[in-house]
């Protein structure tokens, strides 16, 4: 059995070693480690190739935790469904028991939901006014229920079961 002196002084040694100046470190004689010098990767929950569909859907998706995805209106009767004053009707897919999603889109008028309930957030003259849909259940929303007719921008969706 190795005395625990030993032991230590032969796992400082190791340390010492895999730190010096042997190690490779993918620069010579820089001293920094590999690691060091990887950039870290941080995830910023930004929804993927949102600059794509901006252009092609006028969409601005900004970003969600992923169970909230964009879907082609007829590629599923599970969808749930916005109805644009000045755009074509569009859709999502839910995935999982909740999702949520960050966007903007203006004139979006009307909501019908499937097997989620639905809370929206919908902005008008910087305030912000929410929306509960339940399942299976068409519902219209921002300038169909003002009073005023004011133009509404869809800002946030929340799904559940």
């Amino acid at each position: 059995m190795i005395p625990a002196a030993a032991m230590c002084s032969l796992l400082a040694a190791g340390i010492a070693a895999a730190d010096g100046p042997d190690r490779d470190t993918g620069s010579a004689g820089s001293g920094k480690s590999a690691d060091a010098a990887m950039p870290s990767t941080v995830e910023t929950f930004g929804y993927p190739d949102a600059e794509k569909i901006l252009k092609e859907k006028n969409l601005k998706l900004k970003r969600g935790d992923g169970h909230i995805v964009l879907a082609e209106c007829d590629s599923d009767p599970k969808l749930m469904k916005f109805i644009g004053r000045d755009k074509d009707d569009f859709c999502f897919r839910t995935i999982g028991d909740t999702g949520y999603l960050s966007l903007e889109v203006p004139a979006v008028t009307g909501v019908q939901t499937t097997d989620h309930k639905a809370h929206i957030d919908m902005t008008v003259d910087d305030k912000t006014k929410s929306y509960d849909v339940g399942k299976n259940d068409w519902q219209g929303i921002g300038e169909t229920t003002d009073p005023e007719g004011r133009d509404h921008t869809l800002v946030e969706i929340r799904t559940s079961k």
